[in-house]
């Protein structure tokens, strides 16, 4: 069934796994096979050193890749993000900070957000330092390059470009720093479980010889798993799926034990947990996308496809306030824009050239707080140390 490495090496991993999944077939026997978890799956497709889909290949983002963020969306966000950021420094006393951009892609709302905080604070690239972290070689390369011709045009002074392993081995965490988090925990590799005959399992990932890689089920691999969903509140329906996210927990402890005075900003599409396993969502929240075209079988393409899912904002809130952050903000992105002077951006002008800057400023403005109700989806969430 192999037609590409990674495909071979989740294959070998499957075969010498310790695990063990079934399937009931047509006649009702229950047969068992060697699996992997998905969550082991996911973050193999995703992450894998050499193959993994934000580990390798071409830039990701944009026209050319497999998915816009809202970074592409014009400059509103990042001015909305500037103007939050150097408010939050003056209420600090203007000390010098550090802004973190975890998972920049190719730098392009780093290059947004330092020409609009210049434009708030004239000061802000002397006393400030930009630190881009992502883990994909190719946008950290594309990332060196804005940093050299548009980063440091918009007056950017201090600007670093590191691996995760780089950014959580920085010694500058002392100080006052705000870290974004923008579509970052929707990346992360989640686990799929289901109420599968009144009981709690774990899907996991096996090998077809005929058709690829299917879903089992499997016995929980996690503890954790059961704990974060009652600490939720959420009761699945006999069938339904739903995701846990744990690794969004694990980075939310660690950024917090390394983070010693300051504030996260996590921007995502998510939910409250009762809305995140409501009746409409029994196949859970998975979503890949692939040359712009969205499907719910991550079991197709390993490591050519964008694999997400949706952030339970329950979950999250909880596991930080447990783990010493205290939630200082939380609504949706389109609030946020507008508590943040979005409605300030918008210019008037003749309308007789639709391509002005005035016309396509405009435009930014209405696509993120009423396109495909993108602003409503999103959310803001922000915690502090």
């Amino acid at each position: 069934m192999s037609d590409n490495e990674l495909k071979r090496r989740i294959e070998q991993n499957i075969y010498q796994s310790a695990l063990q999944g079934w399937i009931t077939d047509e006649g009702g026997i229950r047969r068992t096979m060697p699996c992997i978890s998905f969550r082991e799956y996911m973050n193999s497709c995703l992450y894998d050193e050499m193959y993994g889909y934000y580990r390798s290949g071409a830039v990701r983002i944009g026209k050319e890749g497999d998915f816009y963020t809202s970074s592409a969306v014009g400059s509103v966000m990042a001015r909305s993000l500037a103007a939050y950021a150097v408010n939050y420094r003056r209420e600090l006393g203007d000390p010098p900070f550090q802004l973190v951009e975890w998972g920049a892609g190719t730098g392009r709302l780093s290059t947004q957000l330092v020409s609009a905080c210049r434009s708030f604070d004239a000061e802000w690239a002397h006393q400030v330092s930009h630190v881009l972290v992502d883990d994909n070689p190719v946008h950290r390369e594309a990332a060196a390059a804005a940093a050299e011709l548009q980063l440091a045009e918009a007056g950017a002074r201090q600007i670093s470009i590191l691996s995760s392993p780089q950014a959580w081995a920085m010694d500058e965490w002392s100080g006052w720093s705000m870290v974004l988090a923008n579509e970052l925990l929707d990346a992360f590799p989640v686990h799929r479980v289901q109420l599968y005959g009144g009981e709690l399992v774990e899907l996991g990932v096996a090998c077809n010889e005929v058709n690829g890689f299917r879903y089992v089920r499997m016995s929980l691999t996690d503890e954790r798993i059961e704990q974060s969903l009652a600490r939720s509140g959420i009761k699945l329906r006999e069938g339904q799926i739903t995701e846990v996210n744990l690794n969004a927990e694990a980075w939310l402890g660690k950024l917090g034990r390394q983070l010693k005075r300051g504030r996260l900003v996590v921007i995502d599409y998510g939910h409250e947990a009762q809305e995140y396993a409501s009746e409409h969502r029994m196949n859970g929240t998975l979503l890949c996308y692939r040359k712009h075209q969205a499907s719910d079988n991550p079991l197709l393409f390993p490591g050519e496809q964008d694999i997400t899912s949706h952030v339970n904002y329950t979950q999250i809130r909880d596991a930080a306030e447990r783990q010493g952050w205290r939630t200082v903000y939380y609504a949706t992105q389109k609030q946020f824009l507008l508590d943040n002077g979005i409605m300030e951006v918008l210019q008037q002008h003749d309308g007789r050239d639709p391509f002005s800057a005035e016309a396509r400023m405009n435009r930014a403005v209405r696509q993120l707080l009423l396109s495909d109700q993108m602003s409503e989806a999103f959310k803001v969430l922000v915690l502090e140390k």
